[in-house]
Protein backbone atom coordinates (compact mmCIF):
# COMPACT_ATOMS: atom_id res chain seq x y z
CA UNK A 1 0.00 0.00 0.00
CA UNK A 2 2.92 2.16 1.07
CA UNK A 3 4.43 1.42 -1.95
CA UNK A 4 1.41 2.16 -4.19
CA UNK A 5 1.63 5.33 -2.70
CA UNK A 6 4.67 6.66 -3.54
CA UNK A 7 4.27 4.92 -6.71
CA UNK A 8 1.54 7.41 -7.26
CA UNK A 9 2.95 10.63 -5.99
CA UNK A 10 5.74 9.96 -7.86
CA UNK A 11 3.66 9.63 -10.96
CA UNK A 12 1.99 13.39 -10.40
CA UNK A 13 5.23 15.10 -9.56
CA UNK A 14 6.58 13.92 -12.58
CA UNK A 15 3.00 14.84 -15.08
CA UNK A 16 3.00 18.72 -13.07
CA UNK A 17 6.59 19.33 -13.97
CA UNK A 18 5.45 17.88 -17.91
CA UNK A 19 2.42 20.69 -17.36
CA UNK A 20 4.83 22.87 -15.86
CA UNK A 21 7.74 22.52 -19.22
CA UNK A 22 4.49 23.00 -21.61
CA UNK A 23 3.13 25.64 -20.15
CA UNK A 24 6.58 27.81 -20.09
CA UNK A 25 7.16 26.51 -23.98
CA UNK A 26 3.75 27.10 -24.73
CA UNK A 27 3.47 30.77 -23.28
CA UNK A 28 6.93 32.03 -23.22
CA UNK A 29 7.57 34.87 -25.44
CA UNK A 30 9.12 34.67 -28.70
CA UNK A 31 13.02 35.10 -29.38
CA UNK A 32 13.90 39.07 -29.36
CA UNK A 33 15.50 40.44 -32.55
CA UNK A 34 17.17 43.11 -30.87
CA UNK A 35 20.83 44.16 -31.96
CA UNK A 36 22.33 44.67 -28.56
CA UNK A 37 23.97 47.49 -30.64
CA UNK A 38 20.97 49.45 -31.07
CA UNK A 39 20.06 48.89 -27.06
CA UNK A 40 23.28 50.41 -26.37
CA UNK A 41 23.70 53.27 -29.15
CA UNK A 42 20.16 55.14 -27.60
CA UNK A 43 21.84 54.29 -23.96
CA UNK A 44 24.37 57.19 -25.79
CA UNK A 45 21.28 59.46 -26.03
CA UNK A 46 20.01 58.87 -22.06
CA UNK A 47 21.57 61.24 -19.65
CA UNK A 48 20.86 61.80 -15.64
CA UNK A 49 18.75 64.46 -14.32
CA UNK A 50 20.14 65.95 -11.21
CA UNK A 51 18.17 68.45 -8.90
CA UNK A 52 21.19 70.07 -7.53
CA UNK A 53 21.88 71.62 -4.52
CA UNK A 54 24.50 74.79 -2.65
CA UNK A 55 26.67 74.90 -0.05
CA UNK A 56 28.60 78.08 -0.91
CA UNK A 57 30.82 76.95 -3.83
CA UNK A 58 30.49 73.34 -3.30
CA UNK A 59 27.17 71.34 -4.94
CA UNK A 60 25.78 68.33 -4.00
CA UNK A 61 22.52 66.28 -5.59
CA UNK A 62 19.42 66.57 -4.19
CA UNK A 63 17.82 63.93 -6.12
CA UNK A 64 17.96 62.35 -9.53
CA UNK A 65 16.36 60.93 -12.47
CA UNK A 66 16.40 59.93 -15.98
CA UNK A 67 15.73 61.96 -19.31
CA UNK A 68 16.68 61.13 -22.93
CA UNK A 69 18.08 63.42 -26.06
CA UNK A 70 14.93 64.16 -28.51
CA UNK A 71 16.68 66.83 -30.95
CA UNK A 72 18.80 69.75 -30.42
CA UNK A 73 19.36 70.65 -27.27
CA UNK A 74 16.06 69.04 -25.87
CA UNK A 75 15.83 66.59 -22.77
CA UNK A 76 13.07 64.72 -21.98
CA UNK A 77 12.22 63.58 -18.10
CA UNK A 78 9.18 63.19 -16.15
CA UNK A 79 7.48 66.37 -14.35
CA UNK A 80 7.90 64.51 -11.05
CA UNK A 81 12.26 64.73 -11.66
CA UNK A 82 12.00 68.12 -11.53
CA UNK A 83 9.42 69.40 -9.60
CA UNK A 84 11.57 69.96 -6.45
CA UNK A 85 13.76 72.44 -8.56
CA UNK A 86 10.51 73.90 -9.97
CA UNK A 87 9.50 74.35 -6.36
CA UNK A 88 12.60 75.93 -4.89
CA UNK A 89 14.16 78.65 -6.65
CA UNK A 90 18.08 78.07 -4.69
CA UNK A 91 17.81 74.21 -6.13
CA UNK A 92 19.06 74.03 -10.43
CA UNK A 93 18.84 70.92 -12.38
CA UNK A 94 21.78 69.58 -13.73
CA UNK A 95 22.80 66.91 -17.01
CA UNK A 96 25.22 64.23 -16.92
CA UNK A 97 25.13 62.71 -20.23
CA UNK A 98 26.36 58.94 -20.65
CA UNK A 99 30.02 59.51 -21.86
CA UNK A 100 32.17 62.25 -21.94
CA UNK A 101 33.98 64.45 -19.42
CA UNK A 102 31.08 67.90 -19.66
CA UNK A 103 28.13 68.20 -17.25
CA UNK A 104 25.75 71.04 -18.04
CA UNK A 105 22.99 72.89 -16.12
CA UNK A 106 19.40 72.80 -17.90
CA UNK A 107 16.38 74.73 -17.79
CA UNK A 108 12.62 73.88 -17.71
CA UNK A 109 11.06 74.26 -21.24
CA UNK A 110 7.81 72.89 -20.00
CA UNK A 111 5.80 70.78 -17.55
CA UNK A 112 2.98 68.67 -17.94
CA UNK A 113 1.82 67.46 -14.07
CA UNK A 114 -1.38 65.95 -15.73
CA UNK A 115 0.85 62.98 -17.93
CA UNK A 116 3.75 63.36 -15.96
CA UNK A 117 6.28 64.86 -18.77
CA UNK A 118 9.00 67.63 -18.64
CA UNK A 119 11.02 68.96 -21.37
CA UNK A 120 14.59 70.65 -20.28
CA UNK A 121 16.88 72.47 -22.46
CA UNK A 122 20.63 72.56 -21.78
CA UNK A 123 22.30 75.59 -21.59
CA UNK A 124 25.07 74.44 -23.70
CA UNK A 125 24.86 71.78 -26.17
CA UNK A 126 26.17 68.27 -25.35
CA UNK A 127 25.65 66.91 -28.87
CA UNK A 128 23.91 63.73 -27.93
CA UNK A 129 21.99 61.53 -30.41
CA UNK A 130 18.79 61.86 -30.45
CA UNK A 131 16.41 59.02 -29.70
CA UNK A 132 13.94 57.26 -32.23
CA UNK A 133 10.29 57.14 -31.26
CA UNK A 134 8.89 54.32 -32.52
CA UNK A 135 5.23 55.54 -34.53
CA UNK A 136 3.59 52.09 -34.37
CA UNK A 137 4.87 51.18 -30.83
CA UNK A 138 4.17 46.98 -30.23
CA UNK A 139 1.49 45.53 -28.28
CA UNK A 140 3.61 42.52 -27.21
CA UNK A 141 7.12 41.63 -26.97
CA UNK A 142 10.73 42.31 -25.21
CA UNK A 143 11.47 45.88 -24.07
CA UNK A 144 14.12 47.18 -22.45
CA UNK A 145 14.54 50.24 -19.59
CA UNK A 146 17.52 52.18 -19.75
CA UNK A 147 18.51 54.87 -16.73
CA UNK A 148 19.86 55.40 -13.86
CA UNK A 149 18.49 53.76 -10.42
CA UNK A 150 19.58 54.73 -7.63
CA UNK A 151 20.18 51.15 -6.07
CA UNK A 152 22.77 50.29 -8.49
CA UNK A 153 24.38 53.51 -7.73
CA UNK A 154 24.61 52.67 -3.90
CA UNK A 155 25.28 49.24 -4.65
CA UNK A 156 28.41 50.19 -6.51
CA UNK A 157 29.20 52.39 -4.04
CA UNK A 158 29.05 55.72 -5.48
CA UNK A 159 29.89 59.22 -3.79
CA UNK A 160 28.30 62.46 -4.49
CA UNK A 161 31.18 63.28 -6.60
CA UNK A 162 30.55 60.65 -8.45
CA UNK A 163 27.03 61.16 -9.53
CA UNK A 164 28.51 64.31 -11.27
CA UNK A 165 30.84 61.91 -13.44
CA UNK A 166 29.65 60.75 -17.06
CA UNK A 167 28.07 56.65 -15.92
CA UNK A 168 26.66 54.53 -18.94
CA UNK A 169 23.11 54.35 -17.83
CA UNK A 170 21.73 50.68 -16.82
CA UNK A 171 19.97 48.73 -19.06
CA UNK A 172 17.27 46.10 -17.09
CA UNK A 173 14.64 44.01 -20.01
CA UNK A 174 11.34 42.57 -19.36
CA UNK A 175 8.37 41.93 -21.61
CA UNK A 176 5.11 44.37 -22.64
CA UNK A 177 2.10 43.35 -20.36
CA UNK A 178 -0.47 45.89 -21.99
CA UNK A 179 -1.48 49.32 -22.27
CA UNK A 180 -3.85 50.74 -19.58
CA UNK A 181 -5.15 54.44 -18.61
CA UNK A 182 -3.72 55.54 -15.08
CA UNK A 183 -3.52 58.41 -13.12
CA UNK A 184 -6.09 60.14 -16.25
CA UNK A 185 -3.47 59.59 -19.02
CA UNK A 186 -2.50 56.31 -21.04
CA UNK A 187 0.48 54.20 -19.55
CA UNK A 188 2.38 50.73 -20.57
CA UNK A 189 2.71 48.42 -18.13
CA UNK A 190 5.98 46.49 -18.38
CA UNK A 191 7.70 43.89 -16.32
CA UNK A 192 11.44 45.59 -17.07
CA UNK A 193 12.38 46.22 -13.37
CA UNK A 194 13.19 49.85 -12.60
CA UNK A 195 13.70 51.75 -9.50
CA UNK A 196 13.86 54.98 -7.67
CA UNK A 197 16.17 57.29 -10.36
CA UNK A 198 15.03 55.48 -13.61
CA UNK A 199 12.17 58.12 -13.81
CA UNK A 200 12.15 60.04 -16.68
CA UNK A 201 14.15 57.25 -18.94
CA UNK A 202 13.18 55.66 -22.14
CA UNK A 203 11.53 52.58 -22.87
CA UNK A 204 13.04 50.60 -25.98
CA UNK A 205 11.69 48.16 -28.07
CA UNK A 206 13.90 45.76 -29.77
CA UNK A 207 15.65 47.96 -32.23
CA UNK A 208 16.29 50.57 -29.46
CA UNK A 209 13.27 52.80 -30.15
CA UNK A 210 11.93 54.69 -27.55
CA UNK A 211 7.84 53.40 -26.73
CA UNK A 212 7.33 55.14 -23.40
CA UNK A 213 8.58 57.38 -20.75
CA UNK A 214 9.11 54.94 -17.78
CA UNK A 215 7.34 56.90 -14.57
CA UNK A 216 6.31 54.80 -11.54
CA UNK A 217 5.99 50.97 -10.66
CA UNK A 218 3.62 48.96 -8.57
CA UNK A 219 3.99 48.11 -4.65
CA UNK A 220 4.92 44.18 -4.68
CA UNK A 221 3.49 42.43 -1.18
CA UNK A 222 5.08 39.31 -0.71
CA UNK A 223 5.14 37.11 -3.95
CA UNK A 224 2.97 39.31 -5.79
CA UNK A 225 4.14 40.24 -9.37
CA UNK A 226 6.08 43.33 -9.71
CA UNK A 227 4.74 45.96 -12.75
CA UNK A 228 6.12 49.10 -14.26
CA UNK A 229 4.66 52.07 -15.81
CA UNK A 230 5.81 54.07 -18.19
CA UNK A 231 3.93 57.14 -20.34
CA UNK A 232 2.95 55.94 -23.77
CA UNK A 233 3.75 57.69 -26.70
CA UNK A 234 0.28 58.73 -27.57
CA UNK A 235 1.16 61.41 -24.36
CA UNK A 236 4.65 62.02 -25.35
CA UNK A 237 4.28 62.62 -29.31
CA UNK A 238 1.99 65.58 -28.60
CA UNK A 239 3.38 66.48 -25.77
CA UNK A 240 6.88 67.33 -27.94
CA UNK A 241 4.79 68.43 -30.77
CA UNK A 242 2.82 71.33 -28.66
CA UNK A 243 6.95 72.60 -27.89
CA UNK A 244 8.05 72.46 -31.11
CA UNK A 245 9.72 69.62 -30.93
CA UNK A 246 9.90 67.81 -34.17
CA UNK A 247 10.81 64.35 -33.03
CA UNK A 248 12.73 61.32 -35.05
CA UNK A 249 9.48 58.78 -35.85
CA UNK A 250 9.76 55.62 -37.10
CA UNK A 251 6.69 53.55 -38.20
CA UNK A 252 8.59 50.39 -39.73
CA UNK A 253 8.41 46.45 -38.01
CA UNK A 254 12.01 46.06 -36.24
CA UNK A 255 13.87 43.49 -37.82
CA UNK A 256 17.17 42.21 -36.83
CA UNK A 257 19.96 42.17 -39.09
CA UNK A 258 20.32 38.53 -39.08
CA UNK A 259 16.70 38.33 -40.18
CA UNK A 260 17.35 40.83 -43.03
CA UNK A 261 20.62 39.28 -43.93
CA UNK A 262 18.25 35.68 -43.76
CA UNK A 263 15.85 37.28 -46.20
CA UNK A 264 18.43 38.47 -48.72
CA UNK A 265 20.26 34.99 -48.98
CA UNK A 266 16.45 33.39 -49.57
CA UNK A 267 15.91 36.02 -52.53
CA UNK A 268 19.15 35.78 -53.93
CA UNK A 269 18.89 32.43 -54.39
CA UNK A 270 15.36 32.61 -55.57
CA UNK A 271 16.80 34.88 -58.14
CA UNK A 272 19.22 32.35 -59.51
CA UNK A 273 16.58 30.20 -59.89
CA UNK A 274 14.65 32.40 -61.35
CA UNK A 275 17.39 32.74 -63.65
CA UNK A 276 18.41 29.14 -64.02
CA UNK A 277 14.46 28.60 -65.23
CA UNK A 278 14.36 31.55 -67.57
CA UNK A 279 17.75 30.61 -68.91
CA UNK A 280 16.15 26.99 -69.37
CA UNK A 281 13.12 28.38 -71.14
CA UNK A 282 15.53 30.40 -73.18
CA UNK A 283 17.79 27.25 -73.94
CA UNK A 284 14.97 25.15 -75.26
CA UNK A 285 12.98 28.03 -76.90
CA UNK A 286 16.56 28.23 -78.77
CA UNK A 287 16.65 24.57 -79.12
CA UNK A 288 13.18 24.41 -80.87
CA UNK A 289 13.66 27.86 -83.11
CA UNK A 290 17.11 26.02 -83.78
CA UNK A 291 15.27 23.05 -85.47
CA UNK A 292 12.37 24.85 -87.38
CA UNK A 293 15.01 26.79 -88.78
CA UNK A 294 16.75 23.69 -90.00
CA UNK A 295 13.76 21.96 -90.71
CA UNK A 296 12.82 24.95 -93.06
CA UNK A 297 16.38 25.71 -94.26
CA UNK A 298 16.48 22.17 -95.16
CA UNK A 299 13.80 21.89 -97.20
CA UNK A 300 14.66 24.70 -99.17
CA UNK A 301 18.18 23.74 -100.07
CA UNK A 302 17.03 20.68 -101.10
CA UNK A 303 14.60 22.55 -103.08
CA UNK A 304 17.63 24.84 -104.55
CA UNK A 305 18.89 21.22 -105.32
CA UNK A 306 16.70 19.92 -106.92
CA UNK A 307 16.01 22.81 -109.03
CA UNK A 308 19.57 23.19 -109.78
CA UNK A 309 19.98 19.86 -110.68
CA UNK A 310 16.78 19.96 -112.96
CA UNK A 311 17.97 23.05 -114.63
CA UNK A 312 20.90 21.35 -115.46
CA UNK A 313 19.68 18.25 -116.92
CA UNK A 314 17.11 20.46 -118.91
CA UNK A 315 20.05 22.12 -120.46
CA UNK A 316 22.06 19.30 -121.04
CA UNK A 317 19.04 17.88 -123.38
CA UNK A 318 18.73 21.57 -124.94
CA UNK A 319 22.60 21.30 -125.62
CA UNK A 320 22.20 17.68 -127.19
CA UNK A 321 18.89 19.28 -129.38
CA UNK A 322 21.30 22.09 -129.98
CA UNK A 323 23.99 19.65 -131.20
CA UNK A 324 21.96 17.95 -133.67
CA UNK A 325 21.18 21.23 -135.47
CA UNK A 326 24.74 21.97 -135.34
CA UNK A 327 25.43 18.34 -137.09
CA UNK A 328 22.52 18.22 -139.77
CA UNK A 329 23.81 22.03 -140.72
CA UNK A 330 27.54 20.25 -141.34
CA UNK A 331 25.89 17.80 -143.07
CA UNK A 332 23.91 19.91 -145.23
CA UNK A 333 26.88 22.37 -145.96
CA UNK A 334 24.97 24.98 -144.40
CA UNK A 335 27.55 27.26 -142.24
CA UNK A 336 24.65 29.51 -140.61
CA UNK A 337 22.90 26.88 -139.05
CA UNK A 338 25.63 24.55 -137.73
CA UNK A 339 26.97 27.92 -136.52
CA UNK A 340 23.80 28.39 -134.64
CA UNK A 341 23.34 25.10 -133.67
CA UNK A 342 26.81 24.80 -132.38
CA UNK A 343 26.75 28.37 -130.38
CA UNK A 344 23.77 26.98 -128.71
CA UNK A 345 24.85 24.10 -127.94
CA UNK A 346 27.70 25.46 -125.87
CA UNK A 347 25.58 27.81 -124.10
CA UNK A 348 23.43 25.14 -122.79
CA UNK A 349 26.22 23.21 -121.79
CA UNK A 350 27.96 26.50 -119.99
CA UNK A 351 23.95 27.01 -118.30
CA UNK A 352 23.94 23.45 -117.35
CA UNK A 353 27.33 23.82 -115.50
CA UNK A 354 26.41 26.81 -113.84
CA UNK A 355 22.98 25.33 -112.58
CA UNK A 356 25.22 22.11 -111.53
CA UNK A 357 28.07 24.45 -109.65
CA UNK A 358 25.60 26.68 -107.98
CA UNK A 359 23.53 24.53 -106.58
CA UNK A 360 23.88 24.96 -102.36
CA UNK A 361 25.76 22.16 -100.44
CA UNK A 362 24.41 20.54 -97.76
CA UNK A 363 27.61 22.45 -95.38
CA UNK A 364 25.59 25.35 -96.28
CA UNK A 365 22.40 24.14 -93.62
CA UNK A 366 24.54 25.08 -90.74
CA UNK A 367 25.82 28.14 -91.89
CA UNK A 368 22.41 29.84 -93.22
CA UNK A 369 20.59 28.06 -89.65
CA UNK A 370 23.38 30.05 -87.88
CA UNK A 371 22.68 33.33 -89.60
CA UNK A 372 18.67 33.33 -89.26
CA UNK A 373 19.46 32.56 -85.40
CA UNK A 374 21.58 35.77 -85.77
CA UNK A 375 19.35 38.18 -87.38
CA UNK A 376 16.14 36.71 -85.19
CA UNK A 377 18.36 37.90 -81.68
CA UNK A 378 18.90 41.33 -83.34
CA UNK A 379 15.17 41.65 -84.12
CA UNK A 380 13.46 40.13 -81.75
CA UNK A 381 13.13 38.59 -78.30
CA UNK A 382 12.92 34.90 -76.99
CA UNK A 383 8.81 35.27 -76.71
CA UNK A 384 8.92 37.51 -80.28
CA UNK A 385 8.67 40.81 -79.10
CA UNK A 386 10.82 43.21 -79.89
CA UNK A 387 13.39 43.82 -77.12
CA UNK A 388 13.94 46.99 -75.81
CA UNK A 389 17.41 47.74 -73.72
CA UNK A 390 16.77 48.60 -69.70
CA UNK A 391 18.03 51.71 -69.26
CA UNK A 392 21.11 51.43 -66.75
CA UNK A 393 22.71 54.33 -64.23
CA UNK A 394 26.06 53.82 -65.05
CA UNK A 395 26.26 57.21 -67.74
CA UNK A 396 25.82 60.53 -66.34
CA UNK A 397 21.95 60.47 -65.56
CA UNK A 398 19.29 62.23 -62.54
CA UNK A 399 18.14 59.64 -60.76
CA UNK A 400 15.64 59.42 -58.22
CA UNK A 401 16.58 56.59 -55.61
CA UNK A 402 13.45 54.92 -53.47
CA UNK A 403 13.70 53.33 -50.14
CA UNK A 404 13.37 50.02 -50.47
CA UNK A 405 11.76 49.00 -46.88
CA UNK A 406 11.21 45.28 -47.92
CA UNK A 407 15.17 44.72 -47.92
CA UNK A 408 15.92 47.90 -45.35
CA UNK A 409 16.67 47.65 -41.41
CA UNK A 410 15.41 51.71 -40.72
CA UNK A 411 16.39 52.92 -37.03
CA UNK A 412 16.29 56.49 -37.81
CA UNK A 413 13.75 58.54 -39.81
CA UNK A 414 15.24 57.89 -42.77
CA UNK A 415 14.31 60.25 -46.92
CA UNK A 416 12.44 57.65 -48.39
CA UNK A 417 13.07 59.19 -51.49
CA UNK A 418 16.69 60.76 -52.62
CA UNK A 419 16.95 62.72 -55.72
CA UNK A 420 20.75 62.48 -56.94
CA UNK A 421 22.95 63.37 -60.33
CA UNK A 422 25.65 60.93 -61.00
CA UNK A 423 28.26 61.77 -63.09
CA UNK A 424 29.43 58.47 -64.40
CA UNK A 425 32.71 58.82 -62.95
CA UNK A 426 32.05 58.38 -59.42
CA UNK A 427 30.67 61.99 -58.74
CA UNK A 428 27.33 62.36 -56.94
CA UNK A 429 25.29 65.76 -57.04
CA UNK A 430 28.82 67.75 -58.61
CA UNK A 431 30.55 67.44 -55.11
CA UNK A 432 30.92 64.27 -53.46
CA UNK A 433 33.77 62.10 -54.88
CA UNK A 434 33.41 58.34 -54.68
CA UNK A 435 36.28 55.78 -54.76
CA UNK A 436 35.76 52.43 -57.13
CA UNK A 437 36.04 48.88 -54.89
CA UNK A 438 35.00 45.72 -55.96
CA UNK A 439 32.58 47.62 -58.94
CA UNK A 440 30.78 49.33 -56.32
CA UNK A 441 31.71 53.19 -55.67
CA UNK A 442 32.00 53.67 -52.31
CA UNK A 443 32.28 56.84 -49.84
CA UNK A 444 32.66 56.84 -45.75
CA UNK A 445 30.97 60.22 -44.20
CA UNK A 446 32.80 60.79 -40.49
CA UNK A 447 30.15 63.86 -39.82
CA UNK A 448 32.45 66.11 -36.90
CA UNK A 449 28.81 66.58 -35.04
CA UNK A 450 27.40 63.21 -34.72
CA UNK A 451 28.15 60.11 -33.13
CA UNK A 452 27.88 57.76 -36.67
CA UNK A 453 30.01 56.63 -39.30
CA UNK A 454 27.56 56.21 -42.90
CA UNK A 455 29.30 53.80 -45.49
CA UNK A 456 27.79 54.77 -48.63
CA UNK A 457 27.99 52.68 -51.81
CA UNK A 458 25.97 52.51 -55.09
CA UNK A 459 26.51 50.38 -57.93
CA UNK A 460 25.22 52.45 -61.14
CA UNK A 461 24.77 48.57 -63.30
CA UNK A 462 21.99 47.51 -60.87
CA UNK A 463 21.02 51.12 -60.27
CA UNK A 464 21.51 50.54 -56.54
CA UNK A 465 22.45 52.73 -53.23
CA UNK A 466 23.20 51.11 -50.28
CA UNK A 467 23.66 53.66 -46.87
CA UNK A 468 25.05 51.95 -43.46
CA UNK A 469 25.30 53.62 -40.38
CA UNK A 470 27.24 52.75 -37.29
CA UNK A 471 26.04 54.41 -34.41
CA UNK A 472 29.43 54.50 -32.55
CA UNK A 473 30.26 55.31 -29.18
CA UNK A 474 32.83 58.33 -28.14
CA UNK A 475 36.30 56.61 -28.26
CA UNK A 476 35.39 54.55 -31.47
CA UNK A 477 34.02 58.37 -32.65
CA UNK A 478 37.10 59.66 -32.30
CA UNK A 479 39.43 56.79 -33.87
CA UNK A 480 37.45 57.26 -37.27
CA UNK A 481 37.93 60.71 -36.90
CA UNK A 482 41.53 60.31 -36.20
CA UNK A 483 41.52 57.99 -39.52
CA UNK A 484 39.82 59.72 -41.53
CA UNK A 485 41.82 63.01 -41.04
CA UNK A 486 44.53 61.45 -42.65
CA UNK A 487 44.07 61.81 -45.97
CA UNK A 488 41.94 64.33 -48.24
CA UNK A 489 39.28 63.38 -50.42
CA UNK A 490 39.59 64.49 -53.81
CA UNK A 491 37.38 66.44 -55.60
CA UNK A 492 34.45 65.70 -58.53
CA UNK A 493 36.45 64.87 -61.26
CA UNK A 494 39.80 63.08 -60.05
CA UNK A 495 41.29 60.76 -62.37
CA UNK A 496 40.73 57.45 -61.38
CA UNK A 497 43.86 56.84 -59.83
CA UNK A 498 42.94 59.79 -57.29
CA UNK A 499 39.64 57.38 -56.60
CA UNK A 500 41.57 54.03 -56.49
CA UNK A 501 43.35 56.05 -53.76
CA UNK A 502 40.52 57.16 -52.00
CA UNK A 503 39.01 53.57 -51.69
CA UNK A 504 41.97 52.59 -50.07
CA UNK A 505 42.49 55.39 -47.61
CA UNK A 506 39.11 54.58 -46.47
CA UNK A 507 39.20 51.07 -46.29
CA UNK A 508 41.40 52.11 -42.51
CA UNK A 509 37.92 53.25 -40.98
CA UNK A 510 35.51 50.53 -42.79
CA UNK A 511 38.20 47.63 -40.99
CA UNK A 512 37.55 49.51 -37.82
CA UNK A 513 33.87 49.49 -37.77
CA UNK A 514 31.76 46.86 -35.85
CA UNK A 515 31.11 43.24 -37.85
CA UNK A 516 27.78 45.00 -37.92
CA UNK A 517 26.06 48.09 -39.32
CA UNK A 518 22.91 49.37 -37.07
CA UNK A 519 21.28 50.33 -39.85
CA UNK A 520 20.90 49.70 -43.58
CA UNK A 521 19.30 51.67 -45.59
CA UNK A 522 19.21 49.82 -50.08
CA UNK A 523 17.50 52.05 -52.26
CA UNK A 524 17.03 51.61 -55.85
CA UNK A 525 17.67 54.15 -58.25
CA UNK A 526 16.51 54.85 -61.91
CA UNK A 527 15.52 57.68 -64.29
CA UNK A 528 14.22 61.13 -62.02
CA UNK A 529 10.65 61.77 -63.68
CA UNK A 530 10.80 63.93 -66.65
CA UNK A 531 14.27 63.44 -67.03
CA UNK A 532 15.70 63.20 -70.89
CA UNK A 533 12.43 64.60 -71.87
CA UNK A 534 11.92 67.88 -73.94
Amino acid sequence: MHTTIEARHYMHRILALFALLFVAFTLSPAPASADPADIDAAARGVVRVIVIGHDGEEIFPVSHGTGFAVGGARVVTNAHVVQEAMDDDRLDIGVVPAEGDQAVYARVVSVSPRNDLALLELTEPLGLPPLTIAGNPPQSGAVTAVGYPLNVDRAQGLGQSDIFRAQPPVTATGFLSGRRPSREFDTILHTAPIARGNSGGPLLDDCGRVIGVNSFGTESAGSDAEFFFAISTRELLPFLRANDVQPRINSLTCRSLADLEEEEIARAEAQARAEADRAEREAEALAQQTAEARRTITYEVLDSRTNGMALSLFMLIVALGAGGVAAFGHMQRDMRLRAIGGAAALVAILCALIAWVSRPAFAEIDERVQEALREGAVDEGPSGTIATPEPTASAAASLTCVLDTDRSRVVGDPAEDLDIEWSGDGCINGRTQYGLTSGRWTRVFVPANEAAVSVNRFDPEAGELVMERYLLDLAAMRQARAARGQFVAPECGADEAASLDLASNQGAIINALPQRPNERLVYRCGPAMGAGEE
